[in-house]
């Protein structure tokens, strides 16, 4: 099975750049040995195999343009999945995958030295690039045997998304020719929106596990056969099944989620007596519920994984099935070619290929689809509210720096001592230098609920989300794992022992400010926003953020010690 790029013939060509870094220590000079700019062609290199082609883009956020996107520092596995894929991050990455220090492969899948190396390799993403390379492929191995799948997360993350209520995402969606999806945030625009984009949309849009409350009755189709290549394709659809925990329950009252495996295993077996040849599996479960579903569901040939933004260079294989993994925001598009004899599925390959923006020519009909769509929010997108001298990400177990800003803007603007962000993976990343626009402002907090409120919580009432959380994050059974990151804190620390049991895991709670320990009995201003209560009131935080970033004007943030990690 073939890896990003070409992952032996890259190597081979840096061998000798590799030891130059290896020896100077990712020096200037190192680093400029070790790229290797990429051709369009290198990214669309691919030997076929077969006659079925998968195609799969997950986890977009609604971003329609080329962005930075930082990958995670940490990433914390529990239990059997300690220190395995995709539970690893930068050298051990790197060393696992065997991937050069500073080469393109690393830029995209790790975040050492990212700013130098966003600098020299350049913005990720871009709809118009994803459509190139879906184009390109289609055109090699024929549309009659190319299949277009989304694992959900498209509809939500920019200001263009948020005032149009998804449109534009399913306009482009629409024109790239899409054939099956399936979703998670896209349930935050409503049950009223969401059925009617799915009854109306040119594709499918699938989830087996979404069930009426009153009459358990499915909610969307579960499946679809689709013929490509002579070969019969079953594609079922699993929407995160924590949906109604993580996002606010009001806006789908009347439906039920949940992983419902003897339901998978029915899809499953009733897919094959209809003649299947390939079962694939299109999940926003996350990575690790879906390699214990893959342990415990027979049948399914390929699962392509979801919500956890996880971008693996190779297949995870669980027993007969392989998982896919590909990342966020655009920056991937998985190539998976199937040989298929005798009803099954013989020889998989596979390329995660990169959406470097740079190297690879905008398609001109989605180009201009794009530039139509975003027309009338441009010019606000691009006002500068102002500017940052620190790398501003947000993705990881812990907080990152824009998560920082966030809380920051709460304590300022909302006068508190304590602030809580949720632990969302998107939003995109922001160089040294570079400026604060409403769109990057926008893009990390752009949301159906955005409410910041102000109001009086206990300590022990703060130990509780904290220990609530992260059960949902680390509990060793992956089928209560929740996905997404440990809240954001802002004005106070912890420690937190993720190999406890729940409800033991986080102790020390400080107020920072005053380095007092958090009283259990004592009551503190609590600034936060995204909570899943209707009716909160209060300003949305893009407001917060903007009033923020605009008093400051300029952005400095020192290394956050806050928070302190054992167990692990």
């Amino acid at each position: 099975m073939d890896g990003m790029i070409s992952r032996r013939d890259f190597l081979q060509a840096t061998a000798a750049a590799s030891a130059i870094v290896a020896a100077s220590g990712l020096g200037p000079l190192g680093r400029v040995a070790a790229q290797q700019k990429l051709s369009q062609t290198d990214i669309l290199k691919f030997d076929p195999l077969g006659t079925v082609t998968l195609l799969h883009v997950t986890d977009i956020h609604a971003q329609l343009v080329p962005l930075y996107f930082r990958e995670p520092s940490i990433n914390l596995g529990v239990g059997e999945v300690k220190a395995q894929p995709p539970h690893l991050t930068d050298q051990a990455f790197r060393s696992y995958y065997k991937i050069a220090n500073g080469s393109a492969d690393a830029y995209a899948l790790t975040a050492d030295d990212f700013t130098a190396l966003a600098r020299s390799y350049g913005r990720m993403g871009g709809l118009d690039r994803v459509a190139t390379l879906v184009a390109a492929v289609r055109a090699e191995r024929g549309a009659d045997k190319v299949l277009l799948l989304d694992g959900g997360d498209t509809w939500q993350g920019s200001w263009s998304a948020l005032q149009t209520k998804g449109q534009d995402m399913v306009d482009v969606m629409s024109a790239l020719r899409t054939d099956a999806m399936t979703a998670h945030w896209e349930f935050t625009l409503g049950a009223e929106r969401v059925k009617q984009i799915a009854d109306k949309a040119p594709f499918a849009f699938l989830a087996q596990n979404v069930r009426d409350s009153e009459w358990q009755e499915p909610v969307f189709e579960a499946r679809k056969m689709f013929e490509r290549g002579g070969a019969k394709i079953a594609v079922i659809g699993q929407a995160l099944p924590r949906t109604a925990v993580a996002n606010p329950r009001w806006m789908f009252p009347k439906w039920e989620f949940g992983i419902r495996e003897d339901e998978m295993q029915k899809q499953v077996d009733q897919s094959r007596a209809e003649g299947a040849d390939v079962v694939v599996l299109l999940s926003h479960n996350g990575f690790d519920v879906d390699r214990k579903l893959a342990s415990r569901v027979k049948g399914i040939d390929v699962i392509l994984t979801a919500h956890t933004h996880d971008a693996l260079p190779e297949l995870v294989k669980v027993g007969n099935t392989v998982l896919v993994a590909s990342g966020s925001h655009g920056k991937f598009v998985s190539r998976l070619d199937l040989a298929v004899k005798d009803k099954r599925v013989t020889d998989i390959r596979f390329k995660l290929m990169p959406v470097f923006s740079d190297a690879i020519a905008p398609d001109p009909a989605m180009k201009a689809l794009v530039e139509k769509i975003r027309a009338p929010y441009a010019a606000e997108l691009a006002t500068v509210v102002g500017r940052t001298d620190s790398l501003l990400y947000r993705r990881g177990n812990f907080n990152g720096t824009l998560d920082d800003l966030i809380c920051a803007a709460m304590l300022t603007q909302s006068d508190a001592a304590i602030s809580l962000s949720p632990g969302f993976r998107w939003g995109g990343t922001l160089l040294p230098g570079d400026a604060i626009t409403w769109e990057a402002i926008t893009n990390a907090t752009a949301m159906t609920y955005p409410a910041c409120y102000r109001q009086q919580m206990t300590g022990e009432q703060l130990k509780l989300i904290l220990e609530d959380v992260a059960d949902n994050i680390f509990h060793p059974d992956p089928y209560f794992q929740g996905g997404g990151d440990m809240v954001r804190v802002g004005g106070m620390g912890y420690a937190i022992d993720v190999a406890k049991p729940a409800g033991d895991r986080i102790s020390n709670l400080t107020h920072l400010k005053s380095g007092q320990a958090i009283d259990a009995k004592k009551s503190y201003v609590v600034a936060g926003w995204a909570s899943v209560n209707e009716g909160t009131q209060g300003p949305p935080i893009w407001d917060v953020l903007r009033s923020h970033v605009g008093a400051q004007k300029t952005i400095q943030l020192k290394e956050n010690t806050a928070v302190r990690v054992s167990g692990a």
